[in-house]
């Protein structure tokens, strides 16, 4: 009997629901839906390098551990254009958006309410001038893979998704989207 006025009493809520303007049922949505912050981030790689590569890291205060090139996404923004403009804001380097890559993931959703839309790139380091702005980025250094400093931790988890860092395969690997 009381699960048949559950079904009920839902059956009512979505006639009601359907019958409100657009407008209110969207407004309704944002806020019984979960919100999410979303960021992007680029996994930038020495293409000049030799054996397991060089990425490029940044140290950004409080300076206890090192970080990716990242930032969120400005209102309406698409992920690819944040990621060239934080990308250029925290270390100088001006890369279009057509020159970042999806990675795979594309896209990694945390716990805590934020998603990560994430972009590769190669750029020559002996040719890239790194440029910090000595508040929001401390430092800007190329970084050996399998000699990485010590990372954020929410850095360490992200970069695990590629199978880099600490924990390094520690996620199942991303099945990449073979739909026609």
């Amino acid at each position: 009997m009381l699960r048949r006025s559950r079904v009920t009493a839902r059956a009512v809520a979505y006639q009601v629901f359907y019958r409100l303007p657009l407008p209110v049922r969207r407004r309704l949505v944002r806020l019984a839906v979960p919100k999410y912050i979303v960021g992007a981030v680029t996994l930038v790689r020495d293409s000049e390098a030799t054996g397991t590569g060089r990425l490029l890291l940044l140290r950004q205060p409080p300076g206890r551990g090192w970080t990716l090139p990242a930032g969120l996404l400005q209102r309406r923004e698409a992920p690819v254009l944040g990621a060239s403009r934080e990308l250029y804001e925290e270390t100088g380097v001006r890369l279009s958006p057509r020159e970042l890559q999806p990675a795979v993931p594309n896209a990694i959703v945390h716990d805590k309410g934020w998603v990560d839309v994430v972009f590769t790139a190669e750029v020559p380091a002996s040719t890239t001038a790194l440029r910090v702005d000595g508040a929001e980025v401390l430092e800007a250094a190329w970084h050996p893979l399998d000699a990485l400093p010590r990372l954020t931790w929410p850095t360490a988890r992200l970069l695990g998704y590629y199978d880099i860092g600490p924990f390094a395969g520690q996620f199942p690997p991303a099945v990449p989207d073979t739909r026609p």
